[in-house]
């Protein structure tokens, strides 16, 4: 095979491993989605607050140490103890728990029936107050994360592909990191997509979506939904900051990942999480293989640009995404709750709650 077609190929591979990065902030978004209807912009720093609590709880550092030295005249910084890998994750999931409880108890529970960009508009003011509250507990640093992930190249891999080309090519490069990860969201989205739809919460979660005033009136918890949504979400965002903090480093740069995880969600619809894959797919190798094809044509760095451009055209003339969801026959009545046609105001359900025949 001649080099150049072996140098795309692994620059293909490279792209799914990246494109896998980028599901997994997306996944966070959809989940949200799905059960509340709100788009999360704060999903990106749940990431970040996520991962610095995990490094402050691993390093025993002390929370908002730069407050109590200011205010006591003090140097104390860390407890003076580590805390090993899995019980900081444990802990770290707590943690996000609990943050999943505030949200619901401060914010959401208020805004319960209002209109969708007064809910964005919320998770708007939460981002930005949560990366102050992130910097405040734990510093602004850039902080190093190791949870024992293998990191480098594979020599196996490369071993293994050096003898296809010719002597100038030394095999495939691929980062054992974005190995792991690829294993790791096949796992998460398995145990998503089964929790979603055979077990009870994540039914009522999907009913809660369709339409909050009717899900209430057939007896589901709409505080119990939003903290359990919320708490899977604040799990997606801890997985996602553990593999981009152990890429690149915990750092606040990293709630911009959110950014990249909107043309992902535009390519694969905002309420699929399979979608939400194949979106960060098609984006991971669309960007790797344009910037390896045409970028040397057109000075470099499209892959700054390309995810945007794609998003733009499949805004143009495929909307809903690839996996988009059509709700067609459904109208409103005269109070404003939608129901089936045909069917009646009174026999309106919630589509998750329906049964199937």
């Amino acid at each position: 095979m001649s080099d150049q077609f072996l140098f795309a190929t692994e620059v293909f591979f490279n792209g799914l491993m990246a494109g896998v990065l980028y599901a997994l902030v997306a996944l966070g978004f959809v989940l949200i989605y799905k059960a509340s209807g709100i788009f999360n912009y704060a999903q990106g720093v749940m990431a970040l607050f996520a991962a610095m609590t995990l490094v402050g709880i691993m390093q025993g550092q002390v929370p908002f140490s730069h407050i109590i030295n200011a205010v006591f005249g003090t140097e104390v910084h860390h407890f003076g103890w580590h805390v090993p890998a899995l019980l900081a994750i444990l802990l770290t999931v707590g943690v996000m728990v609990i943050f999943a409880w505030l949200v619901q108890r401060i914010v959401m529970r208020h805004l319960v029936g209002q209109e969708p960009i007064i809910l964005f508009m919320a998770t708007i003011g939460l981002a930005y107050f949560l990366e102050g509250f992130s910097d405040l507990m734990w510093g602004s640093e850039i902080k190093k994360l190791d949870v024992g992930l293998p990191q480098g190249g594979s020599f196996w891999i490369e071993d293994m592909t050096a003898g296809l080309g010719t002597d100038n090519f030394y095999g495939f490069f691929i980062d054992q990191l974005d190995i792991v990860a690829t294993v790791i969201a096949a796992f998460l989205v398995a145990g998503l997509v089964l929790f979603a739809q055979y077990t009870k919460q994540g039914r009522a979660m999907r009913a809660v979506a369709d339409d909050h005033q009717a899900a209430l009136s057939v007896g589901i918890s709409l505080n119990f939904i939003w903290v359990l949504v919320w708490s899977v979400a604040g799990f997606v965002a801890l997985v996602a900051g553990i593999v981009w903090g152990t890429k690149s480093g915990v750092q606040f740069s990293l709630s911009l990942i959110a950014l990249k995880a909107l043309p992902v969600l535009m390519l694969g619809g905002f309420t699929s999480i399979p979608g939400a894959i194949v979106g960060g797919l098609i984006i991971g190798v669309g960007e790797k293989m344009f910037e390896f094809a045409i970028g040397p044509m057109v000075g470099g760095a499209t892959e700054n640009w390309f995810a945007y451009v794609l998003a733009l055209l499949f805004l143009v003339f495929r909307p809903q995404g690839l996996f988009g969801d059509h709700r067609k026959g459904l109208t409103q009545n005269k109070t404003g709750v939608p129901r089936c046609d045909g069917q009646g105001d009174a026999a309106w359900k919630p589509r998750s709650l329906r049964t199937a025949h």
